[in-house]
């Protein structure tokens, strides 16, 4: 009973972050209500599963270095600020040694993800797009902007099976 308790707690952080991905897609933002929401849950999470306060800190302090570097990245206009706060909170779910894959997958999909939106506002692809939904036509627009919080999602889903947490879930007595 405590387990399936703790694992619903667990996804919290994959079902939230699933859903700044799809808001991100489809608005162009994400809403504060979701970083806040995984910020608020993430405690209750790591007591839940019995997390060393020293693994907590760690996880404290990655996301507070994580909410810096996507402030720094939001000034230069690389990302959106939903974008920094999402990341920030993945980034607090995730600790250490999971912030590793979190940032190469992140990397990888935004190059991905930047591939994709170039293609689909190629004068080839664009009237295909086009023909969408409004979101989707969106995308294709040249000039707009990047939905990079997708990108920071599926690392964060990547990511998320190596956290201290889910490790700590697994590790638990049945």
């Amino acid at each position: 009973m405590i387990a399936q308790f703790q694992a619903i707690l667990l996804a919290v952080c994959p079902a939230l972050l699933i859903v700044a991905a799809l808001k991100d897609v489809t608005t162009y933002t994400i809403p504060n209500w979701i970083s806040l929401a995984l910020i608020v849950a993430f405690f209750p999470t790591a007591m839940a599963l019995g997390l060393p306060m020293n693994t907590l800190g760690l996880h404290v302090a990655l996301g507070v270095g994580a909410l810096v570097a996507g402030m720094a990245m939001f000034a230069l206009g690389w990302i959106g600020g939903g974008d920094a706060k999402v990341f920030a909170a993945a980034a607090l779910w995730l600790g250490w040694p999971a912030s590793a894959p979190f940032l190469l997958v992140t990397a990888l999909a935004g190059g991905a993800l930047a591939m994709t939106l170039l293609a689909m506002r190629s004068i080839l692809l664009r009237r295909y797009v086009s023909a969408g939904p409004a979101w989707l036509s969106r995308l294709a627009e040249p000039g707009e902007n990047v939905p990079y919080g997708l990108a920071i999602c599926i690392g964060g889903l990547v990511a998320f099976p190596t956290s201290s947490l889910v490790l700590a879930l697994s590790a638990a007595p049945l």
